[in-house]
């Protein structure tokens, strides 16, 4: 008796200590913050469905992602802290002197939702670092480079905003039925990209439902890809080696955030997200009106914001500016390297457009995410130049981006939906690279020392299948 006393006594400690920090998802069932709310997991994917108040919005939130967010941070904090030189006190004050007062009261309710309900589930996270969190694109590669410019900092880290994701919209003569089709890849490191793999269901108290992907933890997509109840259609392209900053400007989740679920046109999305530009993610976005079936590029530089749009045509993005005042006076890109990766993606976009013109659809989408031909080189190759990227593969790395030879970064999943589906809320996402392939970390770290650092958080990751998801899904 002894003997079998022992191991299950040992066994129950054992959850114990685990439930100080995760308690179970039923523990607070009965709290009306969470009514409605739910989650469920398919194909490398976290489905979660949020409703009602600012607050309860964030309580769910925190709530049903709460071992995700709390391991988000840990990747956060790895990649800042490593890559700006700076402690973690520094994103802390900064959430807290220069972004917080500048959120609208509204995503100040949600952002406070989200430390309760991970306070409720036992992740000791404070309000700082949950704000710190929703800024790490803008912080540390738009303002931190910004600050050590006005500082004029001796020996500070090399920094440069990156050149995250793929992108494509369409409509009128060069889409199968004539209307929009819309798709994205998502570059970033694996080690945050392994994690960009939540789908969010939002449907707010005030304002459109949205449909969107994202990262635990974070009000906005931000990398962005969603649809909104309005028919407003949305992606984008981060715009390479872009330097400027407003400190005193709204932080640019809580403006995507808006406009993502307040657009109701093109126009609206356009003047939420030019209010309070502060600079920070600069991006070139793709914006479509289902309503309507016309596009837009917005490039949104911090002194110039130029638009382009059309009813029939397409814009696509690969991480470079259109604009030639963009180009010259707010980066530092080279606009005429035919083999950097944005301008050899850019290239590739463009030949499979014009031989898809009248035939660009949802498979089509899916298949040129998923491209490996290198225009450079004129062949089948999978690296830093090809839409699917692998930068792993390369050993010429993505020097635009400061990422080193074979950097464990590139196309880490993918989006993809067409006029039908937006008007039922509803796309295609694939975890995982767009081709299909698996990135092993142990291998990758055995045979690539220098990037060890990441070891602590970086994991394999398994690419899935295509998937529909669909705003009201249940499984």
């Amino acid at each position: 008796m002894k003997s079998l006393f022992l191991p299950v006594f040992a066994f129950f400690l054992t959850i114990a200590a685990g439930a100080a920090l995760f308690l179970p998802l039923q523990a607070s069932s009965a709290d009306p913050r969470l009514r409605g709310a739910y989650r469920f997991e398919q194909n490398g994917w976290i489905y979660v469905h949020l409703q009602g108040t600012p607050e309860q919005i964030g309580y769910q939130h925190g709530y049903l992602l709460a071992p995700e967010i709390a391991d988000a941070m840990e990747v956060y904090k790895l990649r800042a802290t490593h890559d700006t030189g700076r402690d973690w006190a520094f994103f802390k004050q900064n959430a807290h002197d220069m972004l917080w007062p500048r959120i609208d009261p509204e995503y100040q309710q949600e952002l406070q939702g989200i430390v309760s309900g991970l306070q409720a589930r036992g992740v000791k996270l404070d309000l700082d670092e949950v704000v710190a969190l929703n800024a790490m694109e803008e912080v540390p590669d738009y303002y931190v480079p910004w600050l050590h410019s006005q500082q004029k900092s001796e020996n500070a880290p090399r920094l440069a905003a990156p050149g995250n994701c793929s992108a494509l919209i369409a409509t009128g003569s060069y889409t199968r039925d004539g209307r929009i089709v819309i798709a994205h890849s998502n570059w970033t490191s694996y080690l945050q990209g392994q994690r960009w793999t939540v789908i969010f269901d939002i449907v707010p108290q005030k304002g459109e439902r949205i449909l969107m992907d994202g990262y635990p933890g974070i009000i906005t997509s931000d990398d962005d890809f969603g649809v909104n109840g309005a028919g407003i259609v949305v992606t984008e392209t981060t715009i390479t080696q872009f330097h400027g900053f407003d400190p005193k400007g709204t932080p640019e989740f809580a403006r995507s955030r808006k406009a993502m679920q307040y657009a109701k046109s093109i126009d609206d999305w356009i003047a939420i997200m030019r209010d309070g530009n502060n600079g920070g993610y600069a991006n070139d976005w793709l914006v479509g009106d289902n309503k309507t079936g016309e596009i837009a590029q917005v490039e949104l530089g911090l002194k110039h914001t130029p638009v382009w749009r059309t009813r029939d045509g397409y814009f696509h993005g690969s991480n470079w500016a259109r604009d030639p005042k963009v180009i010259a006076e707010e980066t530092s890109f080279d606009a005429k390297d035919p083999a950097s990766s944005p301008n050899a993606r850019k290239t590739r976009w463009e030949q499979l457009i014009e031989q898809a013109k009248g035939k660009i659809d949802v498979a089509f989408a899916q298949q040129a995410l998923a491209d490996h031909y290198d225009v450079i080189e004129k062949k089948q190759q999978a690296n830093e130049r090809t839409l699917c990227g692998h930068a792993d593969a390369s050993s010429r790395g993505i020097p635009e981006w400061i990422w080193g030879p074979n950097y464990p970064g590139g196309a880490v999943q993918g989006k993809a939906m067409d006029s039908a589906m937006a008007s039922s809320l509803s796309f295609y996402a694939r975890a995982g690279h767009p081709c299909g392939a698996d990135f092993h970390a142990k291998e990758f770290l055995a045979r690539y020392p220098a990037y060890s650092w990441q070891a602590p958080r970086l994991q394999d990751m398994k690419a899935g299948p295509w998937t529909l998801f669909k705003a009201g899904q249940q499984r």
